[in-house]
């Protein structure tokens, strides 16, 4: 059941009970709900449950965020350097959550993160920008990837701490 009909599920309860002393209680819980249902249709950000958080939990000696553009080779890098797998494909946004690795280097292991890439407009919540730019903030390192071949992006990188909220 969608959220519409969960709205209009609860318009028609409100509609058919009556109105007294005795159902205030009942109605004011409906009203609460529909409120609920309404605010969620207009901010899909909060819709998440609570089990499906962003961010890992904190592992090893040192924590490090790959960020960057879209189809940068994040997703590569921590294939190549960890034992974790992550997906990498011809086209933008393939990788929609963190995805943890571990790298084990002279018998300290380093958590790698591999982000979803931010765009232009992050840090106002633009490409799930808000949760990327706070996973990155709780690493002790972020490492900023780009791409040399593609010649625009590489202009705009300057303005990658624009995008993670910092002038």
């Amino acid at each position: 059941m969608g959220i519409l009909e969960k709205i209009a599920d609860v318009e028609r309860e409100i509609a058919r009970t009556q109105k007294n002393k005795a159902t205030e209680y009942h109605l004011g819980l409906l009203k609460a709900k529909l409120a609920k249902y309404r605010l969620s249709l207009l901010d899909p950000v909060s819709k998440q449950s609570k089990g499906e958080g962003f961010d890992v939990m904190k592992s090893g000696d040192a924590r490090v965020a790959l960020v960057g553009f879209p189809s940068v080779g994040k997703s590569t890098l921590l294939s190549r350097v960890t034992k974790t797998h992550s997906e990498a494909a011809s086209y933008e946004f393939t990788t929609l959550t963190c995805i943890p690795g571990v790298l084990e280097y002279r018998g300290a292991n380093i958590q790698i993160l591999d982000l979803p890439g931010i765009i232009e407009g992050a840090s106002q919540g633009k490409g799930r920008g808000r949760q990327v730019i706070a996973v990155a903030r709780t690493a002790d390192v972020i490492i900023m990837m780009l791409d040399s071949v593609k010649g625009r992006r590489a202009l705009s990188f300057q303005n990658v701490p624009t995008y993670l909220g910092r002038t």
